[in-house]
């Protein structure tokens, strides 16, 4: 393989097909690995860690819809559904028959990728504006089904709370503890919808997503890779909701209500649709933005409103601006955060000779 100014030319299948296509790429993961896991745990104020924590757990949800969305064109708005599903099915199994979480973790993920090849099923029919609202309609009926089946959501308060997780008798009961376990599963996430997307079914993915006709004539099983993504993307939502639950040490139904599947559409949107980075640079911004308008509004609202009134401001101006960024993305630069950072990496790649 060679690094030139005109590209990068390989030479072999193996080269192609590296994770790490050039070595500053691989460095650069080294750093990272570095900074995350021995730098940041003991430099980082616990507050602070704690937001690095609801980030990670959002990158592992917000990659299952990206996988989804991004890179097979299904749209989807039932995404919190499915976290709840892959809760409420580690929180029973957790407290009712003490499984420890290597076990409830991945069992969430498989109820939530069976529920989801049920809700997918009509993709095989419809699609755009129609599927969403099939999704949407997934979402409320599962959000029904476990406000009125007490067996599933453990009583009247539809929440069960359960122990935080441990791993041969230590506990993962602090920030810092949690930003390892946390971090662990992002990690994990991150990887495997690396090696996704660059397999044979990433690229079937693709290829339904830019045209199912096409795909078909070629040979591929539209039906068959359109379940498989929401399959694949439950899962990731399963997984996702079980970390909430041991994260907040409960497993409540609020916490996964058609808002939050709105904040996961705006992740991979401001984000970039097709893009592991950009899912990542999504979820941090989306997880930022709330705290960031809070502390500004204590800041400077506190001029203008009574705290009763800020409660509301803060929550009206959260959804105004995820609108409004919406909007922003889809119309000025489609392609989210991710287009605006290789815009800036090709920038300083030839600076100062632009030419």
């Amino acid at each position: 393989m060679f690094h030139r100014e005109s590209g990068v030319f390989k030479t072999t299948y193996s080269a192609d097909m590296a994770l790490y296509p050039l070595p500053i790429a691989k460095w650069t993961m080294i750093a990272l690995a570095v900074i995350f896991v021995l730098i940041v745990p003991l430099a980082v104020h616990e507050y602070y860690l704690s937001i690095l924590n609801l980030i990670f757990i959002a990158i592992v949800g917000a990659l299952g819809l990206n996988i989804l969305v991004g890179y097979t064109g299904q749209i989807s708005i039932g995404h919190g559904a499915f976290m709840s599903v892959g809760a409420y099915t580690a929180a029973n199994l957790a407290v009712k028959l003490g499984l420890p979480f290597w076990l409830t973790l991945p069992a969430g993920g498989l109820m939530a990728a069976l529920i989801g090849v049920v809700v997918g099923m009509p993709s095989l029919r419809i699609k755009g504006l129609y599927l969403a609202i099939a999704t949407l309609a997934g979402q409320l009926i599962i959000e029904w089904t476990i406000n009125r089946v007490p067996a599933i959501s453990g009583g009247a308060q539809a929440s069960i709370e359960v122990d935080r997780p441990s791993l041969f008798g230590f506990a993962f009961n602090t920030q810092g503890r949690l930003y390892f376990f946390l971090l662990f599963f992002a990690v994990i996430a991150i990887i495997a919808t690396l090696n996704l997307v660059r397999s044979r079914i990433g690229r079937a993915f693709v290829a339904v997503r830019d045209q199912d006709i096409a795909a078909e004539i070629i040979g591929i099983n539209i039906y068959r890779y359109k379940l498989l993504a929401f399959a694949i993307s439950s899962f990731y939502a399963g997984v996702c909701g079980v970390l909430y639950t041991y994260y907040f040490g409960i497993a409540n139904y609020e916490q996964f209500q058609l808002i939050v599947s709105i904040d996961y559409l705006a992740m991979i949107i401001i984000g970039g649709l097709g893009s592991v980075l950009g899912t990542i640079l999504g979820a941090t911004f989306v997880t930022l933005l709330p705290i960031v308008i809070r502390i500004f509004m204590e800041n400077v609202g506190s001029l203008f409103f009574t705290a009763v009134e800020m409660a509301n401001v803060i929550s009206g101006l959260r959804l105004g601006l995820f609108g409004a960024l919406i909007i922003f993305f889809l119309i000025v630069e489609p392609e989210g955060l991710n287009r605006l950072w290789r815009n800036v990496r090709s920038y300083f790649r030839v600076w100062p000779f632009s030419y």
